[in-house]
């Protein structure tokens, strides 16, 4: 899946590449500041759950940025990304101003380019490999920025370039589930010649890209686009069906299916089984935000009821976390608060995220914990006891562990609680198949290097294999199963 180090320095070598390098000196490079990203005013986007936080580049922000980069020998930046984008490349045509060819460039290797150029951790992957980063006291060049602007550039020119797919084998592949990791995959299959299926449970294609993140930071009609890419390369979408209800997978297989992808994800949400947890108006964050992103709760055209709170906690430290509490303020909270058991440096939330958060108002509690939950009359949770916690020695995650500190309780007054504490996996798919290994998490046991299960025509991605993790890293899982299921089919059809 990653690219060839010889076609990369093919690549490189090209007249135009070369050209661009000469042009300007790295000394003169290493010189420009990098692009702030262009936000929407706080007191502007609190009060509206569709408009988009960051508003994307100019070109000449674009082409100034482009301009940054070095057009390294050995690209590290690449070996940072998941899905292994040509980086130098895409970001040399932004240069040169050959805005469509960088966004083709993108296409090469990843399905869901404006997506990923919102919502991807940049910052702790191919930004961080950056020869910048690892070279000098500069920050990285602003990839996921760029990345973005590519995207945005070929979906407002009116123009869509569909990725070349190679002759239809008429092999039939099944997809369940509709995330990025199911998403990846099919893309990357019909390239190859398949003819794929995306099995969705819900009535709408996009898994968490479309239930889980909010429209301030993906707006939907980013993801429709994307989407609608893919069937143009062929790939076919069956909403409202359930693979193991709607049909199980002896019937696909009846069906002349011959692998399958299992991207079920993590949709079981984690509670934390403390006294008063069943009370009103204490919800997980997938409810919450599957109401609001998904069923338009937050649109006074739709009858979708979601329950709203003028003093709402969020428990957790993540980018759902995030998410949450400012869904929460838009919903009309006076009073969002973040409760993290650890400090703000163990956060896993994007550092962008936090940073949003803080600017909209959200208040951070870190270093406490939620201990119970109280309740008024009507059985509505009304408030909350916490303890304060210190820091002891780094847990398995490499962060240090939170400790309760003796005596330290105190009270708060709450009246809606959103849980982000994580999620489990969808265990429908493994209830089905009982030759299906998985671990004592319900995660989907799989070749590392193949993303292949123990049932040797299942593969598996995304949250359904990691337990919960960033839409790139799902990608990643999607692309390395597409090509080793290609592998694995030929080989049998040879045999």
């Amino acid at each position: 899946m990653s690219l060839n180090p010889e076609y990369l320095k093919e690549e490189r070598n090209q007249m135009w590449r070369a050209e661009l390098r000469s042009k300007t000196r790295n000394k003169e490079r290493m010189l420009i500041p990098r692009v702030k990203m262009p936000e929407l005013a706080p007191a502007i986007r609190v009060k509206y759950q569709d408009k988009e936080v960051n508003m994307g580049l100019e070109l000449s922000q674009a082409l100034t940025e482009a301009s940054r980069c070095m057009d390294c020998v050995n690209p590290t930046c690449i070996e940072g990304c998941p899905v292994s984008i040509n980086i130098p490349k895409f970001i040399k045509h932004i240069e040169q101003g050959e805005i469509l060819l960088a966004a083709a460039t993108l296409k090469e290797t990843n399905a869901l380019p404006a997506v990923c150029g919102r919502v991807c951790p940049q910052e702790k992957q191919c930004e961080s490999r950056c020869f910048y980063v690892e070279k000098t006291d500069k920050p990285a060049v602003a990839i996921g920025h760029l990345e973005r602007f590519a995207a945005d550039f070929e979906r407002n020119s009116g123009s869509s370039n569909i990725p070349d797919t190679a002759k239809p084998n008429g092999i039939k592949i099944a997809a369940v589930g509709s995330g990025p990791a199911s998403l990846s995959f099919a893309g990357d299959m019909v390239k190859y010649g398949y003819d794929v299926t995306v099995f969705e449970a819900l009535h709408e294609i996009g898994g968490v890209l479309k239930y889980g993140i909010p429209e301030f930071r993906l707006p939907n009609s980013v993801v429709d686009f994307e989407l609608e890419n893919l069937r143009k390369m062929g790939v076919k979408f069956e909403t409202n069906y359930i693979v193991g209800r709607t049909s199980s997978f002896d019937d696909l297989r009846e069906e002349g299916y011959q692998g399958f992808f299992i991207a079920s994800g993590a949709g079981l949400p984690r509670f934390m089984e403390i006294p008063g947890e069943n009370y009103n108006g204490i919800l997980s964050s997938n409810e919450y935000l599957t109401r609001v992103n998904l069923m338009g709760a937050a649109m006074d055209e739709k009858d979708t009821p979601v329950l709203k709170g003028k003093n709402v906690a969020v428990i957790g430290g993540g980018n759902t976390a995030m998410d949450s509490v400012r869904t929460a303020l838009r919903l009309g909270a006076q009073r969002a608060i973040i409760i993290y058991r650890r400090s703000e440096a163990e956060m896993p939330a994007r550092v962008e995220e936090v940073k949003h958060a803080k600017e909209e108002g959200v208040e951070f509690m870190t270093l406490c914990n939620p201990l119970e939950y109280f309740a008024d009359q009507k059985g509505r949770v009304s408030g909350m006891r916490l303890n304060r916690m210190g820091l002891g020695e780094p847990d398995s995650s490499g962060r240090r562990r939170p400790m309760p500190i003796e005596g330290s309780e105190f009270d708060l007054d709450i009246d809606l609680v959103v849980v982000a504490v994580g999620v489990s996996p969808n265990p429908l798919i493994p209830s089905c198949l009982p030759d299906l290994k998985v671990t004592k998490w319900g995660t989907i046991v799989v070749d590392e290097d193949k993303m292949q299960s123990s049932i040797s025509e299942m593969f598996a991605g995304g949250d359904i294999v990691r337990g919960g993790a960033t839409v790139i890293l799902a990608m990643g899982d999607g692309r390395k199963a597409a090509e080793n299921m290609d592998n694995f089919l030929k080989n049998k059809s040879n045999q």
